[in-house]
């Protein structure tokens, strides 16, 4: 699904991943389930590009519904996956600390269950080689993605800015549809590691400058990575 001039999305509101399309190459943020491969082939094939146009991708944190097809494409076509090295373990199948589970409404929580068993999310394929990343780094890959640390979901979260997409790629930072209860709008995402640390660190996405902000769960948000904070922090529980 087409975006913005660079900027498309595949998966849909319950799990999603974007790709930044250029002329030298595209650059994928996050990979989704290992059943979104076939969403990848088909817009790609949508756009007239080769899957060798991919350059690589980058990872906002090290969860199973992130992963995705990463290892598939590294394997099978050489592309590097690019992760924080805080979650570096984690994209290779590390242990992940048991997080509070918090509402859930069975309607909701059913369909993203039902979604990802049927997208392979019960059979992750983990990395087996990442390239680390730190708070700041801006990868030589189309768009010049810049990695901005958000620690709180996970260790090493992180949002993905790409200005020639007028983009940030969020990740589990925040989310526009909590998958446990269906609720729509800005708000924190569940299964997240450290929330106190999380709602903090968004205000690190205050001086971004980007008209999209997209979460790795719910609708692509248009609007100021500056109103995020307050709108998130407004949304979560007393």
């Amino acid at each position: 699904m087409r975006l913005g001039p660079h900027l498309h999305r595949i998966g849909n509101d319950i799990v999603a991943a974007y790709l930044v399309v250029l002329p030298e190459g595209i650059t994928i943020i996050d990979a989704g389930l290992p059943g979104h491969w076939r969403e990848l082939e088909r817009e790609l094939a949508e756009l007239g590009r080769p899957l060798d146009d991919v350059k690589g991708i980058v990872l906002t944190h090290g969860d199973s519904d992130h992963i995705g097809f990463a290892e598939r494409l590294r394997l099978e076509r050489g592309i590097p996956v690019y992760v924080h090295a805080a979650d570096a373990e984690r994209a290779r199948g590390g242990d992940k600390p048991k997080t509070a589970i918090g509402p859930m409404r069975f309607g909701a929580t059913a369909r993203f269950f039902a979604y990802a068993l049927r997208k392979g999310g019960m059979r992750p394929r983990y990395l087996s080689e990442v390239v680390e990343t730190g708070d700041g780094d801006m990868l030589d890959l189309p768009g010049a993605p810049r990695v901005i640390a958000l620690p709180g979901h996970s260790p090493g979260s992180v949002a993905v800015h790409v200005p020639v997409a007028r983009a940030v790629f969020v990740g589990d930072a925040l989310t526009t549809r909590h998958v446990l209860t269906g609720r729509q709008g800005l708000q924190p995402a569940p299964f997240t590691d450290e929330p106190d640390e999380a709602l903090a660190s968004l205000d690190r996405l205050g001086d971004l400058d980007a008209d999209w902000v997209l979460p790795g769960h719910g609708a692509p948000w248009r609007g100021s990575p500056v109103d995020v904070a307050a709108a998130v922090r407004a949304a979560a529980p007393a």
